[in-house]
């Protein structure tokens, strides 16, 4: 949790079958990630874009509260969720489980 909303750490994989949440994922490192797939094909920021757009309609908020802050071609990403932390990370809980 951040000032302004959630941080949140994700492994995605696109050009997947279906647009998925598959739900967290710990590392042999303790790093523990939030695992998505998405149909989008990585090129031009699509995988990006429908990562944002899954994740938005998953937890009722609108694009623009979402932004990529690091991993824009790696298959880690993270992500600024902006909005109230609490409210959030029920939403997260909810759709992870």
């Amino acid at each position: 949790m951040t000032a302004t909303g959630v941080t949140l750490h994700l492994r995605v994989t696109p050009n997947a079958g279906r647009d998925a949440i598959d739900g967290p994922e710990t590392r042999g490192d303790g790093s523990c990630y939030l695992r998505l797939r998405v149909s989008a094909v990585p090129d031009k920021g699509k995988a990006n874009a429908a990562v944002i757009a899954l994740l938005a309609k998953k937890l009722n908020l609108t694009k623009s509260a979402i932004k990529l802050v690091s991993g824009d071609t790696a298959r880690f990403k993270t992500l600024a969720i902006a909005g109230d932390a609490t409210v959030i990370s029920k939403a997260l809980e909810t759709i992870t489980k």
